[in-house]
């Protein structure tokens, strides 16, 4: 015979937001997640080197599009792109799964590090880089809780809420190999549809006498920044013009009598033997 406890245990565990239930067998129908190779070609490199702990983005033209804002009860810094999409997606929580919105929590969007190692791995052996670190992904926290990795099921709030991301375009990482339910991040099919073209690709550099300036990349803008690295060893080189890179042509153009518009023009580029 059931007790009185029992049946208000089980009264409360089908209503608390942190119980461990199964993940459902349709998530993420029609999206694939986006590997780190993908993410490479289509965004560029992040930074130069990667660890199991957070660091900055170095890459400026990736830096250019972040976005930090409040968005429903959290706070993000993440790919603008990303960062829009998710506050759509958190609006649909709100009026769709109200208690978990209210219960809402994360623990981060943009870290530029390694993926985690799955279970059993050890961390040397990982070589791939997580989502975060281009800022489209998020871990997020029920009443402060993070799902538990790797046990194969996932919080309920979670999973209350993963068919609204899903048919945002963002991919649950419940479906790992190794179980992530925390984590969301916006898939390949998503990305694909705001950036058709690569951001980032060495082989589109201008032609001889064309101008450099912020947004250029390519061979030529590497070029240009080892020059001026010589007057700025701070300044990062990865072969795309952004606001560092024009900061530093200004430096130069003044320096050396030119118009100081930031632009790699022919007088520029002579005075610097490019």
């Amino acid at each position: 015979m059931t007790g009185l406890g029992e049946l208000r245990l089980a009264e409360y565990k089908a209503t608390d937001l942190n119980a461990e239930v199964e993940v459902p067998k349709d998530s993420n129908k029609g999206l694939t997640c986006p590997n780190s190779a993908f993410l490479r070609k289509r965004l560029g490199e992040p930074r130069e080197d990667y660890t199991q702990e957070c660091q900055p983005a170095t890459n400026q033209t990736l830096k250019d599009l972040m976005k930090s804002v409040t968005v429903g009860p959290i706070k993000v810094k993440g790919l603008g792109r990303a960062v829009d999409s998710l506050k759509l997606v958190i609006d649909d929580i709100q009026k769709e799964q109200p208690k978990v919105y209210a219960a809402l929590g994360t623990v981060g969007m943009l870290c530029c590090r390694k993926q985690r190692p799955a279970k059993g791995q050890d961390a040397s052996q990982v070589t791939a880089i997580s989502s975060h670190s281009w800022g489209t992904a998020i871990d997020l926290t029920i009443h402060g809780k993070l799902d538990v990795r790797g046990n194969g099921t996932t919080q309920r709030g979670v999973a209350q809420i993963a068919p609204i991301f899903n048919r945002h375009g963002w991919f649950w990482g419940a479906t790992f190999r190794t179980e992530d339910a925390m984590h969301f991040e916006v898939s390949r099919e998503k990305l694909s549809e705001w950036f058709p073209t690569d951001l980032y690709d060495h082989k589109k550099d201008p032609a001889p006498g064309v101008s450099l300036r912020h947004g250029s990349r390519g061979d030529l803008v590497l070029a240009l920044q080892k020059r001026l690295q010589a007057m700025d060893p701070k300044l990062i080189v990865d072969g795309i013009f952004g606001k560092g890179t024009e900061a530093a042509v200004r430096k130069f153009q003044e320096d050396n009598g030119l118009k100081p518009d930031g632009v790699v023009g022919p007088k520029t580029r002579k005075a610097m033997g490019l």
